[in-house]
């Protein structure tokens, strides 16, 4: 700390959680371990012989680079006859020494004399310095120089521009020739000041040499000495004022700062400590801070212009995840001047915001028949926070008791597979619940449906149902049968669903293809005209049935039919046509059941009918044989139920007592 009477030390103590800052200071106390040293090893005074005692000499002063009482303390000088010491102290408390002429000189007793000039600090042990003083008498010049006023003061802007003239000093020496020219110096001046500030030697204009700062050194005194030609000279002080301009904006010194703040920090959270400087005084040194821009921050002024930056409102990572604050100081000076600091702050995340799937319900597809372990697709949920916070894990929602799901998704990418080869027939859909969990303390979660709808393929063939049997099933169709007689229906199913269980019929085979036709969409078989009696009496149809699957599936049936004209013919018809399958013990049971009560009522209504039939002409024809079968069921699937009623007609006169009853088609 050069030329500080004390020397401090500042420092600053930081706690993190919560910021705060608490400031000391460390002085540090000077030693003595400098000596006082001298410019010159040797000061050279001409004074003329004429001068009478009292008068006064300034000498250069000592500079000790030490302070307090281990700075430059007095002067002492050594013993003669002619001088003594006188020792001043300045304004700035410092110390100067000048010789005081005691007794009259005489030159041609001695016209050269010298002195030993000793500077001594305080310290202990003292330290001193030492100078030698040569004075050379002069012969008698009979008019000193004298200045017009022994103080010159001036004030002067901060920011004077080199070589602005300060002042002019002026001495006058009445005297003639040499001894009347008068020579200006500067003497007893800080080296400082020497470098500020230049003064010519024979006009006495002193004027700016360097950069003056007025908040480094308020005044400069300025001692000049005016010397005739004779060796006569002469004193004045110059006094020049710095006056503070506004040329110092303030200075912000970022103390401490929290790089990051948490989102949920509460407000009037400290996020930083900053210091405000001006060297300027005054209103030009007074200082006002503000952040700029509407941000959720405010400033707080705690002492010595140190300021807090704190939380003023909530803060929020999901919507602005960093700040960049900037901190303007300004002060008050006429021409305002201000800086800027700025300062970032990153929000760190806290784990508040739940993962949020993109969907609520996931619609999948899968065909059936699918490879285990199938991908079908992928549920995707985000998490608006950060880092592990953000990170999503995906798990099946199992309840208790749960089957195994047939399903399972990737924990890390959400990917949905199918865990092994489904039906259609069986499973046409499953639905699973699907949870996301974030990587936060604790945990958030949310949850989302996953529906997977199982696509049908066509692994099913038509399954015929009527007519049924290997080796197909029997119709009876009368002669007199019109155009459009429903002969038979034949019915499909397929086990598929949507295109592929789409049923086509169409006659593959038929003994006369012109005779009969069969509706492509319901399966029922029609003659396509009457029935003449040149057709065949037996006819062999092979009904094909196609599903609309790609590749498409089909199943055939084959359907006997025979023509008839009368029972006895449809008994040998019959009769030629193969024999039904067999039917199980439990279904013959209840047809023989079913066939003995008709029998019975068929029997009775026989012999009614005959005794009534007796009664009538012998001759008379019997009415030809009604339309066969006479009642027809219609069903989507199963076999066709029919009841068949038997008209009987017998001729008076017939010798054979015999009636064959007849059992219906069964398929």
């Amino acid at each position: 700390c050069p030329q500080s009477e004390t020397c401090k030390l500042f420092f600053k103590i930081f706690f993190d959680n919560p910021l705060q800052l608490i400031r000391g200071e460390v002085e540090v106390l000077d030693v003595n371990d400098n000596s006082p040293v001298f410019p010159e090893k040797e000061m050279v005074l001409e004074i003329l012989e004429t001068v009478s005692p009292g008068s006064h000499f300034p000498l250069e002063s000592a500079r000790d680079k030490d302070m307090g009482t281990n700075g430059l303390q007095n002067y002492t000088l050594g013993s003669n006859s002619h001088f003594s010491l006188s020792v001043e102290t300045k304004n700035d408390g410092a110390k100067y020494a000048e010789l005081v002429l005691e007794r009259q000189l005489d030159r041609e007793e001695q016209r050269e004399m010298k002195l030993l000039l000793t500077a001594t600090d305080g310290g202990s042990p003292p330290r001193s310095g030492t100078a030698q003083i040569r004075i050379v008498v002069l012969d008698n010049n009979d008019n000193a120089p004298t200045f017009s006023r022994p103080v010159y003061e001036v004030r002067l802007a901060e920011n004077s521009i080199l070589g602005q003239l300060v002042v002019r000093v002026a001495a006058t020496d009445p005297d003639e020739g040499s001894n009347g020219k008068v020579h200006y110096a500067f003497t007893q001046t800080s080296e400082r000041s020497r470098q500020l500030f230049d003064i010519n030697p024979d006009t006495g204009e002193i004027r700016v040499a360097g950069t003056l700062d007025f908040e480094e050194t308020k005044i400069h005194e300025l001692l000049v000495r005016a010397t005739d030609g004779g060796g006569l000279y002469t004193h004045c002080k110059v006094l020049a004022v710095v006056v503070d301009v506004n040329d110092n904006a303030p200075e912000i010194a970022l103390t401490s700062h929290t790089a990051s703040i948490p989102e949920d920090a509460p407000p009037r959270t400290v996020v930083a400590l900053f210091s405000v400087r001006d060297r300027d005084v005054g209103d030009n040194g007074r200082t006002e801070c503000t952040i700029e821009g509407d941000l959720p921050f405010t400033l707080t002024p705690t002492f010595d212009n140190y300021y807090e930056l704190r939380t003023n409102g909530a803060l929020d990572r999901e919507t602005t995840a960093e700040y960049n604050i900037s901190i303007r100081a300004t002060d008050w000076g006429q021409r305002r001047l201000s800086s800027v600091e700025r300062l970032w702050v990153q929000v760190s995340d806290v784990n508040d915001n739940a993962p949020a799937f993109s969907q609520e319900l996931y619609s999948l597809w899968v065909t059936e028949n699918n490879r285990p372990l199938v991908r079908i697709g992928s549920v995707a949920a985000r998490d608006a926070d950060a880092g592990s916070n953000a990170r999503v894990q995906y798990a099946l929602v199992r309840e208790e008791g749960q089957e195994q799901p047939l399903l399972s998704v990737n924990s890390e990418s959400g990917e949905v597979y199918v865990l092994r080869s489904l039906d259609y027939e069986r499973v046409r859909a499953l639905e699973v619940r699907v949870r996301a969990v974030d990587g936060g303390s604790p945990a958030l979660s949310a949850q989302a449906v996953v529906r997977v709808v199982v696509r049908d393929e066509n692994d099913n063939a038509p399954v015929v149902l009527h007519p049924g049997g290997e080796s197909g099933a029997g119709e009876l169709v009368p002669r007199w049968a019109p155009a459009g007689y429903l002969v038979a229906k034949v019915v499909a199913v397929d086990a598929d669903a949507g295109q592929n269980a789409w049923l086509s019929y169409e006659l593959a085979k038929a003994t006369e293809p012109g005779l009969f036709r069969l509706g492509p969409h319901s399966g029922e078989l029609r003659t396509a005209r009457a029935v003449a009696e040149r057709d065949a009496a037996r006819h062999r149809l092979v009904v094909l049935v196609r599903d609309r699957g790609q590749p498409p599936r089909s199943a055939s049936a084959t359907l006997a039919i025979a023509l008839l004209n009368d029972f006895s013919d449809v008994q040998g018809r019959l009769s030629h046509e193969a024999p039904p399958a067999e039917p199980d013990h439990a279904l013959t049971l209840y047809l023989i059941a079913c066939l003995a009560c008709v029998s019975a009522l068929l029997l009775a209504t026989g012999l009614a009918a005959l005794v009534l039939k007796l009664r009538r002409d012998r001759r008379k024809r019997a009415e030809p044989l009604p339309s066969f079968p006479t009642v027809v069921a219609e069903s989507d699937a199963g076999s066709l139920p029919r009841s068949l009623v038997y008209d009987v007609c017998l001729a008076t006169g017939t010798l054979s007592s015999d009636f064959q009853f007849l059992g219906p088609l069964l398929p």
